[in-house]
């Protein structure tokens, strides 16, 4: 508390105070916006999910499919979910489940990504946020690189998880957490959505949201800018990122009680985006917040499959073992742990020059990408 006071005037409080509570109402309404942007494309396709899931048993374009999926609705819960009641129901083997897991874990990490658009027309202050969005991409892609080929190879996570689940099933009762965060967009999406189809009719509804959600993200992604600017501009985030710099494993722990606590880790990695696009949280901070961000987010479907069979109770556990093995490779040994650092880096140093490159990046990897291979291979 004595620190905190020798870093902040007395005087100065109440201002970082309102100003944190102006942007987490901003994110709210971010979130609201991405909500919408979801439900748009929900409407316009139906059960695109499980049509994409339906489409091939190729592991490469299975994952491709499990990123796509979690892209369009935005929120590896619900992609998770679907795949754990399609393993459940004997629909899809767990083997042919483990690389769309693999694959929601890539496309969770858009939603930051975004977010870190909102700076682009601050150029030293957009490197530092899409440098802070790309280093979890860059865990989760190199995660993959190295574990679906073995997983392939042996199937030791999906073998590891089978014995837990055979261990756990039938010794513990299903519990449901519903995050008041996501309960508290509800309102507002469905008040949308309701103007959408009233006034223009449910055949254009969907994509007259879609354009409503976009408008809603500019605005709030814009007025976080313009909020956190002026805490980096009087010093008052040293505090902030010296506690989350100097303990790691706490960083990580805080990152897996957040993202349990409101059941996204879209909604964890993007509190962080602001925070290090000015300069309150650095690079090396910000990492293994992500990284408990993506073990957190594997409660959600283990929660669901604990009230199901043993099959859906074991991708849960995949999608936890495929976490935690990404965390122990690139985590513990220094070298490992700063090559996602230095992709984000070097990737960050390309938009410096270029801007276009992060819109190119975004829509390649994320968009792109998967759709042409899972389209090119039907």
């Amino acid at each position: 508390m004595k620190l905190m006071y020798m870093k902040l005037k007395d005087s100065e409080i109440p201002d970082v105070i309102r100003r944190i509570i102006t942007v987490a109402i901003l994110l709210f309404v971010f979130l609201v916006g991405v909500k919408c942007l979801s439900t748009g494309l929900k409407m316009m396709g139906g059960d695109f999910a499980k049509t994409l899931f339906d489409m091939t048993d190729q592991p490469f374009i299975a994952l491709m499919a499990g990123m796509l999926a979690t892209v369009l609705f935005q929120s590896s819960s619900v992609t998770t979910a679907i795949i754990v009641g399609l393993v459940s129901a004997g629909t899809l083997s767990i083997g042919g489940a483990v690389p769309m897991i693999m694959g929601a874990n890539l496309g969770t990490s858009v939603t930051n990504t975004l977010v870190s658009l909102g700076y682009i027309k601050d150029k030293a202050n957009f490197k530092r946020a899409f440098a802070a969005a790309t280093v979890h991409d860059f865990f989760n892609i190199l995660t993959v690189i190295i574990v679906l080929p073995i997983e392939l190879a042996t199937g030791f996570i999906e073998k590891s998880a089978g014995y837990m689940a055979s261990l756990m099933y039938g010794s513990v009762g299903g519990f449901k957490f519903s995050s008041p965060i996501k309960a508290a967009i509800k309102p507002p999406v469905k008040a949308l959505k309701s103007f959408s189809v009233d006034t223009f009719g449910s055949e254009v509804a969907g994509p007259v949201l879609m354009i409503l959600a976009g408008v809603i993200i500019i605005l709030a992604l814009s007025m976080i800018v313009k909020t956190m600017k002026v805490l980096v501009e009087n010093h008052k985030g040293d505090l902030i990122n010296k506690i989350f710099s100097n303990n790691a494993v706490g960083s990580i722990i805080f990152g897996i009680v957040l993202t349990i606590s409101v059941q996204s880790s879209s909604i964890t990695t993007s509190l962080l985006i602001p925070l290090a696009g000015t300069g309150l949280l650095s690079l090396r901070a910000v990492y293994p917040i992500t990284i408990g961000a993506n073990i957190g987010t594997t409660a959600t479907a283990l929660l669901a499959a604990l009230t199901g069979n043993m099959a859906g109770l074991t991708i849960a556990l995949v999608h936890l073992l495929f976490n935690l093995v990404g965390t122990l490779i690139f985590f513990p040994i220094r070298p490992l742990r700063e090559i996602p650092i230095k992709c984000a880096e070097a990737l960050a140093e390309s938009i410096e020059k270029t801007k276009m490159i992060g819109f190119g990046y975004v829509g390649g990897v994320f968009f792109a990408l998967p759709i042409s291979l899972i389209f090119i291979t039907q």
